[in-house]
């Protein structure tokens, strides 16, 4: 008994050792880096896109600048969800995107954003709020690499505000802290995207005012396979499905403005 036991471990320990991996292991993963203000959107198409093709989504969100200068430093991923044209295209350029899988997926949209408890108006005051006498500061994103920073500047300086207010404005990393500023108080309005303020946390807790389009240059979203992409298929398998029915319907619901031609 003594010795059947020892080769009864041996045994076992080798058929672990040779097991094959569970299907989650095998599962295939795309990684994708998206731009901030794709968040609630971009999470419920890649969970929409688990199911249907078994694959594995992983989204890193942040400002589209910053993840073109990582892009450039060599950071792994397989696709980049931009919040403008001009991201993917400096990629495409660099020799660092396939140019063939250049898509615009949609276009976003800047509004005026205040909690439920400000006592301002904003579909009377338009942009004049941001001068109202409760506001202390105002949240933008960060201009310097974050295209909805670049529009909150354009539409400021559109509507000649942009001088009288620059010295109260306080810049989020990306659009995402942006609205955590102005949701955690430490700004009394935000410029944001439509899109954060459609999704359930701040759909319940403010009011929105959309910015005149024709005051800021057009948020036309675009998205590319980045040639390092060892899922190159796969990843623009996923840039299909965004394109696709299902896709298109949660892009809309969050606010975007579709291209023209349905696929």
């Amino acid at each position: 008994m003594n010795r059947i036991l020892p080769l009864l471990f041996l045994v076992l320990l080798s058929l672990f050792a040779t097991a094959p991996l569970t299907p989650a292991e095998s599962q295939p993963t795309l990684t994708l880096a998206a731009a901030s203000d794709l968040q609630f959107a971009l999470g419920e198409i890649a969970s929409a896109f688990e199911k249907a093709t078994g694959s594995v989504v992983k989204i890193s969100f942040g400002a589209s600048g910053s993840f073109v200068a990582q892009i450039m430093a060599g950071a792994p991923f397989d696709l980049f969800f931009s919040a403008d044209e001009s991201y993917p295209k400096r990629l495409i350029e660099a020799g660092l995107a396939l140019p063939e899988s250049f898509d615009r997926y949609a276009t976003g949209r800047l509004i005026l954003w205040v909690p439920n408890d400000s006592p301002i108006d904003l579909a009377q005051e338009g942009m004049q709020a941001l001068l109202h006498p409760t506001v202390r500061k105002i949240a933008i994103a960060n201009p310097t690499h974050a295209p909805y920073g670049k529009a909150a500047v354009a539409a400021l300086q559109s509507a000649g505000l942009y001088d009288r207010v620059q010295s109260r404005l306080v810049l989020g990393e990306n659009i995402s802290q942006a609205a955590q500023f102005v949701q955690s108080g430490n700004a009394e309005i935000a410029l944001l995207s439509l899109s954060h303020a459609s999704a359930a946390p701040m759909k319940a807790q403010g009011r929105l005012w959309p910015v005149p389009v024709d005051s800021y240059p057009p948020l036309h979203q675009a998205v590319v396979v980045l040639r390092r992409s060892k899922e190159k298929e796969r990843a623009q398998s996923l840039i299909d499905f965004v394109r696709g029915r299902a896709g298109r319907a949660i892009l809309e619901r969050y606010g975007f403005t579709l291209p023209a031609e349905a696929k």
